[in-house]
This record gives C-alpha cells, sequence and structure tokens, in this order.
C-alpha cells in the first residue's frame, strides 16, 4: 500500500472508532460524567475555541513546551558532544546525569517551585530537564559509533579533533542524534502538562486539573484532544526538520 493509502486506512479505522464510541455512549446509556460521547467532546471542544476561551491556555503551554524544549534540546547536544570527545568528562559527569533522571521529575517539582515560583519558569525548567537526557544520550552514542576505519582515514589526512567532529562524527551521527530529538519533542510535551498539573495556573494541563475539579468531563477529553493535536503538529515539525537535515546525505546515497 501506497502512503495515501495508508492514511486514508487510518482515516477511516478513526472514524469508525470514533461512530462505535458514539453508539456505545448513546444506546449504553454512559454517562457524560463518566464517558462523554464524542459529539459532546465536540461540542466542547468548539465552544471553547470559538469564545477564544482556550487559546490563552493553548500558547502557555505551546510557550512552556518551545522553551523548555530549545533549553533542554541545546543543553542535552552540548553535553553529549562534551562527553563524547572527553572520556574524563564523561567519567565525571555521567553518574551525575543519571541520578538526576532516576529521581522522579514530579517529586522535583515542588522544590522548583520553591526556586523558580508558581508559573512558567518552573514548568520550563522541568520540561527541560526531562527532554534533556534523550538528546544528550542519542548525541552520546551516536559520536561513539562512527567507523574505526574512517576516523583513521581522518588521522591519516591530519585532520584535527575539530575537523574530525564537524565533518565526520557529526554528519554520521546525524541520524541518532535527530530520533534523539524526537524523542525529546514528545517528552517536553508530557513535562509541559505535568507541570502545569502543579505549578500553572495557565495552560492545557492547568485547564484539565480545573475540569476535574468542576466534573466537566467532555471539557478534560476537548483539554486532552487539543494536547494530542500540539503534540503531533511538533512532532511533524520535527520530521520535516529531520528530512531537510537528512536530505544532502539521502542525495549522495
Amino acid at each position: 500500500m501506497n502512503g495515501t493509502a495508508l492514511r486514508l486506512g487510518s482515516l477511516l479505522l478513526l472514524a469508525t472508532l470514533l461512530a462505535a464510541w458514539e453508539v456505545a455512549s448513546r444506546f449504553l446509556g454512559l454517562s457524560a460524567l463518566v464517558l462523554p460521547a464524542p459529539s459532546l467532546v465536540a461540542k466542547s471542544l468548539w465552544n471553547g475555541l470559538a469564545s477564544g476561551y482556550f487559546w490563552p491556555h493553548i500558547r502557555a503551554t505551546a510557550t512552556e513546551l518551545v522553551l523548555g524544549l530549545a533549553t533542554g534540546c541545546v543543553i542535552g547536544f552540548a553535553a553529549g558532544v562534551a562527553m563524547a570527545e572527553s572520556r574524563l568528562l564523561r567519567g565525571l559527569l555521567m553518574p551525575y546525569v543519571v541520578v538526576s533522571q532516576v529521581v522522579p521529575k514530579l517529586a522535583l517539582m515542588p522544590l522548583f517551585i520553591v526556586w523558580f515560583g508558581f508559573g512558567m519558569t518552573s514548568t520550563v525548567v522541568i520540561t527541560a530537564l526531562i527532554c534533556f537526557f534523550p538528546l544528550m544520550e542519542n548525541t552520546l552514542t551516536a559520536l561513539q559509533q562512527v567507523p574505526a576505519e574512517r576516523l583513521e582515514l581522518f588521522r591519516m589526512l591530519g585532520a584535527t579533533r575539530t575537523q574530525t567532529l564537524w565533518r565526520l562524527k557529526l554528519p554520521s551521527g546525524l541520524p541518532g542524534i535527530l530520533a534523539g530529538l524526537r524523542v525529546a519533542v514528545v517528552l517536553a510535551l508530557v513535562g509541559a502538562v505535568v507541570g502545569e498539573f502543579i505549578a500553572a495556573g495557565k495552560g492545557l494541563g492547568a485547564l484539565v486539573i480545573a475540569s476535574q475539579g468542576t466534573m466537566d468531563t467532555p471539557l478534560m477529553f476537548a483539554v486532552l484532544v487539543l494536547i494530542a493535536v500540539l503534540g503531533m503538529l511538533v512532532y511533524q515539525a520535527t520530521v520535516v526538520l529531520e528530512r531537510w537535515l537528512l536530505l544532502p546525505y539521502t542525495r549522495v546515497s
């Protein structure tokens, strides 16, 4: 099957699932408090978008996502390159990096609130911390897996460490680094939403908590739809960036 047929099949599956959900909600008499019908979710979603109620929350979450992702990825990439190039740094820093990741981020949130206050800064920090590790680990691994014969060729040609890094290691490790970026994007949205559960009064995560408090399940599902759409948009943007960065190497091959 070609790509168009697969996409059509995926949309057909989604429509079938939504129709089955709607029928089950109506004929089984399920309470909207427990499982609202898709029509109720769509109505809540439309009302929130049309009235402008959702937009400040969407902007807040998108801003936290972008800032946290950019901060975490820049630091993660730099740390991955530094530890790949220095065995001393790798030995000194890796235990602390692992410890920073095995500690549950939700447990750190009260501490972040004390340090950075209640609001966007704390959420950005936890988002950056969550998406830091995938890019760091993938960068470190990718740069260490360059074929030995290519490294030996660069040594024979008299290339410096900087030239070897920029002209051999980074281009060779780019697919692995970008795979880490895709993982970081997904985790960044999780970090932003989870951070808003505790440390924000605005954002899609905060709106989930608010809808839970008012027992408005259709609103909660509508917010989950918005989170999913935002995540898919950012992920697709990452895929487009990956294709663009890898295009020169695809042409060569």
